[in-house]
């Protein structure tokens, strides 16, 4: 991925812009390719694993740390928010600098967070190593998808994105919480010893990096609290919230004025590149809280344990792979993407509407069939969304701040909802347990909403009737099934956003100035 000259993208539908660059794919691959290809497989199964696993892992955590709700969702949200601040940086600081040295910078961070993590003994340091991994999974995730439209071109990009949504299955069936962070050490070691066979790879936008970090941490806050913490009428829940609002829109203002934006404003002009962008929030908003809220279900309405959760998640995570790599063959064949993006947006809300009929006591076969329709849609959008937005890129070297932003609007969209989940999931079960009337006398100490995910662990346990049980379990399930209840919503604004996609050409073969070169 060298600094050399880079031919403009040809044009697209809607989104037009003239090419007349010369084309460089090789016709064979030389061995240092699929080398950093590997490990780009690696770095997105780093990621992949600690966006799954935890969510088995939580409630475990909790009871061994003796943590409130607030701070068991915070061991997810803060690592998402390390994500999202960040991605935005490493997409610019890498357009700049070339993408090695923000790449090895990440794997440095992501590496001293699994440590700290890993050898935590209260939750406020869990966070904090949480935090440290989040800064790095940021520049790993979005720099692995920011290399692989470097390494390829958008006629065989299709094929490789297949291939890239292989690892994404893997990290689900790890239950030794500790141990999440302990495995990261050597697999992410030999991910930075294979990126080292990559090739060879200021004017940084700092005030946009400032802004929107400031703006993006106000925002996220006072969602994951409100109502759990302070009301929502409360003015720290609303202070910080609008200063993050009124933050955010300064950054999106100035991002006009930088030689080097953070977020170009030419990007957003396309309507395809706009609808993408809005379907890639919508999307990592159902991702993300799938991941970390149906462990939860399955642990505290089904009274599975985590091993049976992780192993009852499989129907989604196996579903969403083998249909990533469906769509991509799919396009990498008809040369086309709309119809596996509008098929994903119509499955969706079906199979989030069929979660939300789930209970205690739902059958094996009505859990498998809603996980696996929701996989179909999940899978079908997982990696076809990276290509519109890219085929709509005003330039070739335009591609790989399409890509990064892409992936931080996904990202973002997750941080949104696990925010917004916790809320939602701490109000309703408070509400809902107080509803109750007298509970049994081994139950009330967990009767405060802070309490309802260390409870999890001891409802298996408890020696109950089942009619003394029964209303527990109705509340958590009330409590989850609003979260589906809103994913349900957003997914059909995806569906509806969808329709406004342009089918523009795969079929360009120009590299940009990171492209790959041979350095043997």
């Amino acid at each position: 991925m060298q600094d050399a000259g880079a031919a403009p993208l040809a044009a697209g539908a809607d989104d037009s812009a003239a090419s007349d660059g010369p084309t460089t794919t090789p016709a064979k691959k030389p061995l240092s390719f699929h080398m950093s290809f590997l490990a780009l497989n690696i770095m997105v199964f780093i990621v992949s694993l600690d966006a799954t696993v935890l969510a088995v892992a939580i409630p475990e955590i909790a009871r061994q740390l003796h943590s409130t709700t607030l701070q068991a969702f915070w061991a997810s949200i803060s690592f998402m928010l390390g994500v999202v601040v960040t991605q935005p940086l490493y997409t610019s600081t890498s357009d700049v600098l070339g993408r090695k040295i923000p790449l090895y910078a990440s794997f440095f961070l992501f590496i001293a967070g699994s440590v700290v993590f890993s050898a935590a003994q209260s939750m406020a340091v869990v966070t904090v190593g949480r935090i440290l991994q989040g800064l790095g999974a940021g520049g790993i995730d979005v720099l692995g998808e920011i290399i692989v439209a470097d390494m390829t071109t958008l006629k065989e990009r299709p094929l490789y994105l297949g291939i890239l949504a292989i690892p994404m299955s893997a990290g689900s069936i790890l239950v030794t919480w500790r141990w999440i962070g302990w495995v990261n050490l050597p697999i992410s070691t030999l991910a930075l010893a294979l990126a080292s066979f990559a090739a060879r790879l200021y004017r940084l936008d700092w005030t946009g990096m400032v802004l929107f970090t400031a703006g993006a941490t106000a925002f996220v806050l006072p969602l994951s609290w409100a109502g759990a913490m302070y009301p929502w009428s409360d003015w720290r829940t609303l202070l910080p919230l609008l200063i993050g609002v009124v933050v955010l829109a300064v950054f999106a203002v100035y991002e006009s004025r930088p030689a080097e934006p953070v977020m170009p404003h030419r990007l957003f002009q396309s309507t395809t590149a706009a609808v993408t962008l809005c379907g890639s929030f919508i999307h990592g908003m159902i991702v993300y809280c799938l991941m970390l809220y149906l462990p939860l279900f399955f642990q505290s309405t089904l009274l599975e344990t985590p091993l049976q959760s992780a192993v009852s998640l499989l129907p989604l995570s196996i579903v969403t792979v083998v249909f990533s790599c469906l769509s991509a063959v799919l396009v990498e064949f008809f040369r086309q993407y709309r119809w596996n993006i509008w098929s994903g947006w119509v499955l969706l809300p079906v199979g989030l509407g069929l979660l939300s009929l789930l209970g205690p006591d739902a059958t094996t076969a009505v859990k498998v069939s809603a996980q696996v329709i929701a996989g179909i849609g999940i899978g079908s959008l997982y990696c076809v969304l990276v290509l519109p937005i890219q085929a709509s890129a005003p330039t070739v070297d335009d591609t790989g701040l399409a890509v990064g932003l892409l992936v931080s609007f996904r990202l973002f969209g997750a941080l949104i909802c696990l925010a917004v989940g916790s809320t939602v999931f701490s109000s309703i079960w408070e509400q809902s347990i107080a509803d109750l009337g007298p509970l049994p006398d081994t139950m009330e100490a967990f009767r405060s909403g802070n309490a309802a995910i260390e409870l999890i662990p001891y409802l298996r346990a408890l020696e109950l009737p089942p009619d003394s049980i029964a209303p527990l379990l109705n509340v958590n399930t009330k409590s989850l099934r609003t979260i589906w209840y809103v994913l349900v919503g957003f997914s059909v604004i995806g569906l509806a956003t969808s329709f406004f996609t342009k089918e523009n050409t795969l079929d360009k073969a120009d590299m940009g100035r990171q492209r790959f070169e041979d350095s043997s």
